[in-house]
């Protein structure tokens, strides 16, 4: 698609530093090499941001800098579990999660919800101890795909 546009003076030129074999020989473009991550200290940041994605995500289900998923960052409450649910971007999905939340007699401390076209995440800190029964009931909404239960923090 670049060379076709550079073909057609759609662009007048295209710069990149990872580029095709087609891409490279042409006469409009100019390569870089590619940088990223060629020095110690950058593989080493890379390593470093990478597991504390991981962990942010393990321990506290936030999503940060994901191709698939809205980014969903939220602190946790104290003395709350964490539900980090994944559904389709649809009306009345909160609403539906917290009324089985208030119905299992528990109380929300803190409630995230982001979406990224058909899709959404949305994070709900609830008070007390960790209730398996409450996140397989959420997991049966329509449109629900998955359900993490995350436990209080030691």
């Amino acid at each position: 698609a670049i060379v076709s546009a550079l073909d057609q003076d759609y662009l007048a030129g295209y710069v990149c530093d990872f580029p095709s074999t087609a891409v490279h020989k042409h006469p409009k473009c100019i390569s870089l090499p590619h940088l990223g991550a060629s020095t110690k200290e950058a593989e080493r940041n890379c390593a470093v941001m990478a597991v504390d994605e991981l962990r942010g995500f393990l321990e506290d289900g936030q999503i940060h800098n994901s191709v698939n998923f809205p980014e969903a960052v939220m602190a946790r409450e104290p003395g709350t579990f964490r539900l980090l649910i994944v559904n389709k971007n649809v009306p009345n999905m909160v609403g539906q999660v917290s009324t089985i939340v208030a119905q299992r007699g528990h109380n929300i401390a803190n409630l995230l919800n982001r979406s990224r076209g058909e899709l959404a995440v949305t994070l709900v800190d609830v008070d007390g101890e960790a209730d398996a029964q409450l996140a397989e009931e959420v997991r049966g909404i329509d449109g629900v795909q998955s359900v993490s239960l995350i436990p209080a923090r030691a």
